[in-house]
């Protein structure tokens, strides 16, 4: 049965779990949240705050937007292990831009 979610995305449910959603890991989960709280805290990039502000004045709760930024989050650790590439500040704060669409 498929649904669309709140912000127009495609929900297909299976069972209890979303087709096509991964199962997840709560620690690295955890993990990834401590990255964007500490960007948070300490303004660094200040690009996540400004993010995370622009987020919620458009109607996200802020649950949901920092889950958003930490998909960004994972989006550059991702590249930087596989694709052994360094991590790149420039591409993070482009892929923040981009949300609410996705990395």
């Amino acid at each position: 049965m498929a649904r669309t979610g709140r912000h127009g995305q495609t929900l297909v449910r299976t069972g209890t779990r979303t087709r096509g959603t991964p199962e997840t890991n709560p620690a690295l989960g955890a993990a990834i949240m401590e990255v964007v709280d500490t960007q948070l805290r300490e303004g660094t990039p200040p690009e996540t705050r400004r993010t995370l502000d622009r987020l919620v004045a458009a109607g996200y709760p802020e649950g949901e937007a920092r889950q958003l930024i930490a998909c960004a989050v994972t989006s550059e650790i991702f590249d930087v292990l596989t694709h052994k590439q360094p991590y790149d500040e420039a591409r993070y704060i482009a892929a923040l831009h981009r949300l609410p669409t996705l990395p």
